[in-house]
């Protein structure tokens, strides 16, 4: 009995497989011009939609033109019903809603009314359930098996059949590419919010993941330049439909960016080729003593070629090309508060740095080494990661927590959407180092190229730390001047007044090592200097007029450069996406002027930073710099009595 069922099932399916969407129009109470311009409407929204979906959404839906709908709304849609609204009908008529510009982002009445003919067919596609004539043999099959066996006898592919829904919002792929993605550490389980809410087309779409598969159809079908400014998702649609629009525009190789290094003398608007990018390295700054540092910090390195190389190794050379993809915590207070980092309070941005920025930052000032691993990527996967960061530097704006949404989890995040690796779905680590050696476990990456250390240093896969330079200075020291101390770190602690007197003792090998360990005592010293400022920013400090200059200086600045990690300020809501040709000359515009008020307001600042500083550091730094141009001073004496210089 159950196979003539089965059988008379797919003879059904068979028969109706060639039946499409039929869009049938109320027509009792419409005059012949509305019947008219209605039917135009409608046939122009079916010319629009892609031929799979109009196989597989195989029903007779009415439209109606209704009374009752809010002033506000164009339509809505349940059942096999769509509705109107009628008072749009009158200009729909006379012709006036082709030119009548609504506000809203397809621009004129008309055709937002097709927009919404499209919107809720598409929610009508979406609560479909999408079974081929195979999964519905296999649903029949295992209604059959459940009936005999029990939900325990059940073969793995029935499992879940009965709950789960064939559509389109819940496809995992989407909502990676939308903004649910998949949380780490939760099993499987989505974020609940859309963290994608810069360069939206409609704010609509991120209420939930029905309504951004509405209306990012609406874009797909109707704005050529969709596949230009949201690349992904039109990859991802143009696969599930099997189709892509006659209309879609060609788009430019390169995907814009801004580089938010300290370099204010130079534009950050710049745009990037992936075909340039050679591969991509898991960059990993190893942890320090710092609270909100102890796991390390999860970077991923775009290893550039310089214009006119072909891809291969020798792009590893071109350092000054090679950028690095980092997400932080947007401070834009300069206090970084541990209670804060754990409760959200600091925006997530993906900021892209210069790689010889973050070497400087990490193995410096902070003196953490970094090793960088290449990821085993193919070419498509390189270029969709590329794409895909840029797409998240123009739309995303999270929020940063030390211990569930930091950088390890951000960067994971980032590379499951670029890469749709299947192997990366599995992966669940919020530490940075345990990311690292989850990769590497998983043959995700190559750590064969830290083994080893020397050639590492020499390839630029690994970037040491200054404090082992440091130390190997201060041995010179210790055996050059006796010096009583046992450690870098020791004679560091020292005041700069107690350093001093040791400088005329110093032969030229001893102040050639002297003056590289008083660099980093300075390092040291700004550094301390940071994290007074967070620490003072906030509190009173009287009305001295020079004070408030710094300090108005410091807030504008802070307040200014926001624009390098969320660049959709640039352009205040114009447009969608990423950003096109007719909007590249304001950006030019737009990121020139600011890049040039932060270029003044950082020499001003550098003139008059050190009022805002306590007496002790402030003195400190001064008496730091006496002692550089006295071992200066005692260099070159040395030189010119004794000849040549021997370096440490």
């Amino acid at each position: 009995m159950i196979r003539a069922w089965l059988l008379a099932s797919c003879l059904g399916l068979a028969a109706t497989a060639q039946a499409d969407l039929r869009l049938t129009l109320a027509t009792a109470d419409l005059q012949p011009d509305e019947l008219q311009a209605s039917q135009a409407l409608l046939d122009e929204a079916l010319a629009a939609l892609p031929p799979r979906l109009l196989q597989r959404l195989d029903r007779e839906v009415q439209v109606v033109w209704h009374d009752g709908l809010p002033a506000q709304a164009y339509g809505r849609a349940g059942g096999d019903r769509l509705e109107l609204n009628r008072k749009l009908l009158p200009s729909l008529v006379d012709g006036s809603a082709a030119s009548q510009h609504t506000g809203r982002t397809h621009g004129t009445r008309r055709r937002e009314l097709l927009a919404t003919v499209i919107h809720e067919i598409a929610h009508l596609y979406d609560r479909a359930r999408l079974w081929s004539p195979g999964q519905f043999l296999l649903q029949a099959q295992c209604h059959q098996r459940a009936g005999s066996l029990g939900v325990v006898g059940l073969p793995d592919a029935c499992r879940g059949q009965e709950q789960r829904r064939f559509t389109l919002s819940d496809d995992p792929r989407l909502l990676d590419l939308a903004g649910w993605p998949q949380r780490v550490g939760r099993r499987g389980a989505r974020e609940l919010t859309n963290a994608q809410v810069a360069r939206s087309p409609d704010r609509y779409e991120l209420s939930n993941p029905r309504e951004f598969v509405a209306v990012n159809l609406e874009y797909f079908l109707l704005d050529p330049s969709y596949a230009c400014r949201r690349p992904s998702l039109q990859r991802h649609f143009s696969a599930h439909f099997g189709w892509t629009p006659a209309s879609a525009a060609a788009c430019a190789a390169g995907y814009p960016f801004l580089n938010a290094g300290r370099d204010f003398g130079r534009t950050p608007l710049l745009t990037l080729d992936p075909a340039r990018v050679y591969e991509v390295d898991y960059l990993f700054a190893e942890a320090n003593d710092a609270w909100v540092s102890r796991w390390g910090h999860s970077m991923l390195r775009l290893v550039i070629c310089a214009p006119g190389r072909t891809p291969g190794p020798d792009c590893r050379l071109d350092l000054e090309q090679h950028l690095v993809l980092s997400f932080r915590a947007f401070v834009d207070d300069v206090q970084l508060s541990s209670w804060d980092g754990l409760t959200g309070a600091y925006p997530s941005r993906l900021f892209i740095l210069p790689l010889g920025q973050v070497i400087d930052e990490y193995t410096k000032v902070e003196l953490r080494s970094l090793a960088s691993v290449p990821l085993k990527l193919r070419r498509e996967e390189i270029r969709q990661l590329v794409e895909r960061s840029a797409e998240l530097h123009w739309s995303y704006d999270g929020d940063y927590y030390f211990l569930s949404n930091n950088c390890a989890v951000e960067t994971l995040k980032l590379l499951r959407g670029g890469t749709a690796r299947d192997e990366l779905r599995a992966l669940d680590s919020i530490m940075p180092n345990g990311l690292l050696e989850v990769l590497i476990h998983r043959g995700l990456a190559d750590s064969s190229v830290l083994d080893d250390p020397r050639e590492a240093l020499r390839l630029g896969y690994r970037f040491d730390s200054y404090r082992d330079r440091y130390q190997a200075m201060f041995v010179v020291l210790k055996e050059r001047l006796g010096l009583p101390q046992d450690s870098v770190e020791q004679w560091l602690e020292l005041d700069a007044a107690k350093r001093r007197p040791w400088i005329k003792r110093a032969d030229l090998r001893a102040a050639a090592a002297l003056l590289l360990v008083e660099q980093a005592a300075l390092r040291k010293q700004l550094l301390l200097a940071q994290d007074e400022l967070k620490n003072r920013y906030l509190g009173g400090r009287g009305h001295d007029a020079r004070l408030d200059k710094a300090d108005g200086a410091l807030q504008e600045i802070l307040a200014s450069s926001g624009y390098l990690s969320r660049p959709a300020e640039l352009l205040d809501g114009d447009g969608y996406g990423l950003p096109q040709a007719s909007e590249w000359r304001r950006l030019e515009r737009e990121s020139e002027q600011r890049q040039l008020r932060l270029n003044e307001l950082s020499e001003e600042l550098d003139r008059e930073v050190r009022v805002l500083l306590g007496d002790e550091r402030r003195e400190e730094l001064e008496a730091i710099e006496a002692n550089l141009t006295q071992i200066g001073e005692h260099l070159r004496g040395l030189h010119k009595a004794g000849g040549g210089l021997e370096l440490p």
